[in-house]
């Protein structure tokens, strides 16, 4: 993988990760119940924050894609998972059980013979 391939990767998998935590952190609390509830969210900086990442993350995948293998591009992207469960139990204390520590290992170790293994 060359230089640009592995930073676009980074940056792509920096911006997903942030935009699911905002979008997490937009609904946290809230019942979603009612009109009030989703004019709340849509008002929160927070949503904000998730779609401007989603929308420069677009950006960042069409370049990534552009340099790699679609197969080994999606591949790749799927460390998303990773980062976004680590990061939620850091965040906001979500429980990581012994099989979805599994999980995440084997995650990781699919993408690490995907992107080393080229």
């Amino acid at each position: 993988m060359s230089m640009l391939s592995l930073a676009l990767w980074l940056v792509n998998l920096t911006l997903d990760t942030t935009g699911q935590l905002a979008f997490k952190a937009a609904a946290r609390g809230r019942t979603l119940s009612t009109p009030a509830h989703w004019r709340a969210v849509a008002s929160s900086l927070w949503i904000w924050i998730g779609i401007s990442c989603y929308c420069v993350e677009f950006l960042t995948w069409i370049a990534f894609v552009t340099l790699m293998p679609l197969s080994e591009a999606v591949l790749l992207a799927s460390v998303n998972i990773v980062t976004v469960m680590i990061a939620a139990r850091w965040i906001y204390n979500e429980t990581l059980r012994p099989l979805r520590t599994l999980g995440i290992l084997l995650v990781a170790a699919g993408v690490a013979v995907v992107g080393f293994g080229t």
